[in-house]
């Protein structure tokens, strides 16, 4: 028999966990505070626990996707957590996350901190990834569990590496999809379906990647060698993508906005540096 799994919460995504750890053949017991959610779960095989505390001595491992922290912490607080493994999948920030971890290290339990990295009916697919920070051994132990809602992937022993990253994801998330809204109404403009236009995106954003790999030593070594493209080079660019935007009536407030940051860095000194120069702005480095 596989492991015994409890999932506390059964909003969208805490069903949509509850429901990977069943096709994955897990025993799963679940809790929610409005009990008919969990319908759909037990017609499946899931056990309904009455209370949380039920819930909790079911498992060894209780994964939390509730509100907020606040409200897992008022949920768990009148209940024995010793000797029990936690993975909180609630989204917060890594001040919270930090905070939790010392919460459930005082009540002598193990505690994981994650982050989902897809929508609840991407649950359960290996090509999605769940982000988890906290002790290694304590991930460890519930690693081929935790494969059942998604690849698990592990950062660390700081139990506020996984929200830090998960920010720093969905950043990157919108600025690629914002980049990707204002290409399709450019072309769209010119009578092309955005269903045309976006393979021809996705098979660009591997070279992107390929950008993004070359220019991550020099992030780090803080020397932006600018051999492929410089600053200035860029901001020539951006100004062709400009012009052709507002020449079909499309909004530039993004491409506005890229080419003001690159022309302060490149008033800074990093005219002829790459355009991964411009860490320098973001972190504080360059004059407004």
């Amino acid at each position: 028999m596989k492991q015994p799994v409890t999932v506390l919460g059964l909003g969208a995504m805490g069903s949509a966990l509850a429901g990977a750890l069943l096709d994955r053949g897990h025993p799963v017991t679940v809790w929610n505070r409005t009990a008919e959610k969990a319908v759909p779960l037990t017609q499946r095989g899931a056990r309904l626990a009455a209370s949380p505390g039920e819930a909790i001595a079911a498992s060894p491992l209780v994964v939390a996707c509730v509100l907020d922290y606040a409200v897992l912490r008022a949920v768990l607080e009148p209940e024995s957590l010793r000797g029990k493994d936690f993975a909180n999948l609630t989204s917060g920030s890594p001040e919270q996350a930090a905070e939790a971890a010392g919460w459930f290290g005082a009540r002598e339990a193990g505690y994981l901190d994650g982050a989902i990295m897809t929508t609840p009916e991407g649950v359960g697919s290996a090509e999605v990834m769940f982000l988890y920070s906290g002790p290694r051994p304590v991930f460890d132990a519930h690693e081929q569990v935790l494969a059942a809602l998604g690849d698990p992937v592990y950062l660390g022993a700081d139990p506020g590496r996984a929200a830090l990253y998960d920010a720093a994801l969905l950043g990157l998330m919108w600025s690629a999809m914002a980049g990707w809204l204002h290409g399709a109404t450019l072309v769209g403009a010119e009578k092309t379906p955005a269903a045309e236009f976006t393979p021809v995106a996705v098979r660009w954003l591997g070279t992107v990647n390929r950008f993004l790999t070359r220019y991550a030593d020099q992030v780090d070594e803080g020397r932006y060698p600018g051999a492929d493209a410089t600053v200035d080079v860029q901001v020539a660019a951006i100004g062709h993508l400009i012009h052709a935007a507002e020449a079909r009536g499309v909004d530039n407030a993004l491409p506005e906005l890229l080419k003001s940051m690159m022309e302060r860095v490149s008033a800074a000194g990093h005219g002829s540096d790459s355009f991964a120069s411009l860490a320098e702005l973001f972190a504080g480095r360059v004059a407004r």
